[in-house]
């Protein structure tokens, strides 16, 4: 396409300010609900890729999919510093799911909009961890199909639904930026007498959320020129410029430490906070749970777990994802800072553990503060496994579980005390306080 010059570039901005309702940012075409005419799991595949397992009618929820089409720019994307666009009016055709309150009623009157991705197709992570959470307190999310992966991979899941999905008249996923862009524009501000995608739910803020680099290079060059986001919820990745004025929530696991704490690691800032999670891995056995379902049943596969040491940290992440989600609004709506959080500690550029090999520092749930395992978030595998995500877990024997608690009254005391204090310092919400001492409560922990 024809490079356009600096003041071309101005005025589109000045156009699309008046014609939209975030400036720079056109409001693309929403086609749909797209029907889903066959129930998940059927062969003909004529239901919404990765539909969700939870029972949303049970909760007053909807789930329905959408096509976005419209023309993207290409930016340049320099690190740590603000864009440019290249060129413009580059087609497009991508996919967006939708899970929200189908009452305005029980709408909390946020989106978290979620840059989907995946090795082989777009995964909704953000929906796996939290979902429990995000429909308890009114939450919509939204992923967006926005890659040229994942759109593939629906193409070829099933042709007839989404053989009109294009997002590849230039390489490299360089429209992915706009589409995010236009996305955020459609949900928060639909053109009247068209389709909303939100079905008339009235928002009030965008959260981007996402778990690779090209959400934090989004941050990074393209929101000062986009603004359609509140606020940002990322994990596993960065760095973050620390210039802006908009508000990111970073979850970290220990599987990122392990890997990266050099590049990742920048210190808490009036508009930016950092939490990380001791024992955790960036794909847990709460994940494994949710995903290994929809991914047998849409494409009749397993998750690979041939492991040097058994898979899966049990150490729950989405308990303090739920409280990094809610301490994020709160520092929306009510300029209430998060809690800063401490460190993993690592020495010598490696993560020091107990006795027991679980780490030391960090948010410390009492999952792994009051051990009945070796929790960490590292393993290895086969180099086509993905073991290296999943962490690992090992359960003590009775002996080392009776030297530790010499009753249940011990046991389920100190998990109580832990939960409270992270319920108090805010990472945790109030109802996984609860679950944690319940699921304690119930353990044979200390009877033996």
């Amino acid at each position: 396409m024809k490079k356009i010059n600096v003041m071309s570039a101005a005025f589109l901005l000045g156009f699309y300010c008046c014609s939209t309702g975030m400036a720079g940012v056109p409001n693309p075409t929403v086609i749909g609900p797209i029907p889903a005419t066959a129930p998940p799991g059927d062969p003909s595949h004529n239901y919404p890729f990765f539909s969700t397992t939870v029972d949303l009618a049970a909760y007053d929820y909807v789930e329905e999919e959408f096509f976005l089409e419209g023309t993207a720019n290409r930016y340049t994307t320099p690190p740590l510093t603000t864009g440019s666009v290249i060129d413009s009016g580059h087609t497009y055709t991508a996919r967006i799911i939708v899970r929200r309150p189908a009452s305005s009623d029980d709408f909390n009157g946020t989106v978290l909009m979620e840059w989907q991705f995946g090795p082989q197709a777009d995964i909704d992570a953000g929906w796996l961890e939290s979902h429990d959470y995000l429909i308890r307190h009114g939450y919509a999310w939204v992923g967006v199909s926005l890659r040229r992966v994942g759109i593939n991979a629906l193409k070829l899941w099933n042709p007839s639904r989404y053989g009109t999905l294009d997002v590849t008249q230039v390489p490299n996923d360089a429209l992915s930026y706009d589409i995010f862009s236009q996305a955020a524009q459609a949900v928060r501000s639909p053109v009247p007498g068209k389709v909303d995608p939100m079905g008339g739910l009235n928002v009030e803020r965008v959260i981007a959320a996402g778990g690779t680099s090209p959400p934090v290079t989004y941050y990074n060059s393209i929101h000062p020129l986009a603004g359609v986001f509140d606020a940002f919820f990322i994990y596993f990745t960065g760095p973050f410029r620390t210039d802006l004025d908009v508000k990111v929530l970073r979850l970290l696991t220990e599987t990122n430490i392990a890997a990266n704490q050099a590049t990742l690691r920048q210190p808490d800032s009036k508009y930016f906070r950092s939490w990380e999670v001791a024992g955790t891995a960036t794909h847990d056995f709460h994940f494994q749970q949710e995903y290994a379902p929809l991914l047998d049943r849409d494409l009749g596969g397993s998750v690979g777990t041939d492991c040097a040491l058994p898979p899966f940290s049990r150490i729950p992440l989405n308990f303090v994802a739920h409280a990094a989600t809610e301490r994020l609004i709160r520092w929306v709506t009510d300029n209430i800072q998060p809690p800063s959080a401490p460190e993993i500690e690592v020495k010598a550029g490696v993560i020091a553990r107990d006795t027991f090999g679980n780490a030391l520092g960090g948010i410390r749930l009492s999952q792994l503060a009051v051990p009945t395992g070796t929790n960490t978030g590292v393993n290895s595998g086969p180099s086509s496994s993905l073991c290296s995500l999943f962490g690992s877990y090992q359960a003590f024997d009775d002996v080392t579980l009776a030297e530790l608690y010499r009753n249940h009254g011990s046991y389920v005391s100190q998990v109580t005390h832990t939960a409270h204090d992270n319920l108090k310092n805010g990472f945790i919400v109030l109802e996984d306080e609860v679950a944690t001492v319940q699921e304690a409560a119930q353990s044979d922990i200390g009877k033996r």
